[in-house]
């Protein structure tokens, strides 16, 4: 089973990989309007163990996070796609601002973030640390960014309704 997922339900498969002694990855973000670098992004986490859990911020989260004005592609779809990714094995969205709740009840083993953070800025890494996990921090495309994407739509169209 795979795909977009609550968090209890999660719990009961999160379970299972422990008691398999399978390696769970987590890493989180908004997924807005998806692009290279986000594929590139999950395929690394993915490479740090057996199954990738994406934390998915919902609109309500974005908005306080963004503005008004994102997400420009509602949570369901965002959910949907990045679930789609052939790195992913599960997204679950999460409504705080941070994935720290998130992180707390799933207890991943690794918890990926880009290497733009440093180690004290990654929402639970003392969480994951404090039970045996690691932390990873993975190079970002670059280049690669949404606000990348909507800066290059803004300077073709600015607003022409294209």
């Amino acid at each position: 089973m795979s795909g977009v997922i609550d968090l209890d339900a999660f719990l009961t498969i999160r379970q299972q990989l422990r008691e398999q002694g399978k390696i769970l990855v987590f890493t989180n973000g908004v997924f807005d309007i998806l692009h290279r670098g986000h594929v590139e992004y999950l395929e690394r986490a993915r490479t740090l163990g057996d199954a990738l859990v994406v934390g998915v911020n919902t609109d309500a989260s974005v908005r306080r996070l963004k503005g008004p004005e994102r997400p420009i592609v509602p949570q369901e779809d965002r959910a949907f796609l990045v679930s789609m990714l052939k790195p992913v094995d599960w997204v679950i969205l999460f409504d705080e601002d941070t994935p720290e709740n998130l992180i707390r009840a799933i207890l991943p083993d690794v918890l990926v973030k880009g290497a733009d953070y440093r180690l004290e800025e990654i929402v639970g890494h003392d969480i994951v640390l404090a039970h045996g996990g690691r932390v990873e921090r993975i190079p970002l495309t670059p280049g690669r960014a949404t606000s990348d994407v909507i800066a290059s739509i803004l300077k073709r169209y600015g607003g022409k309704g294209h």
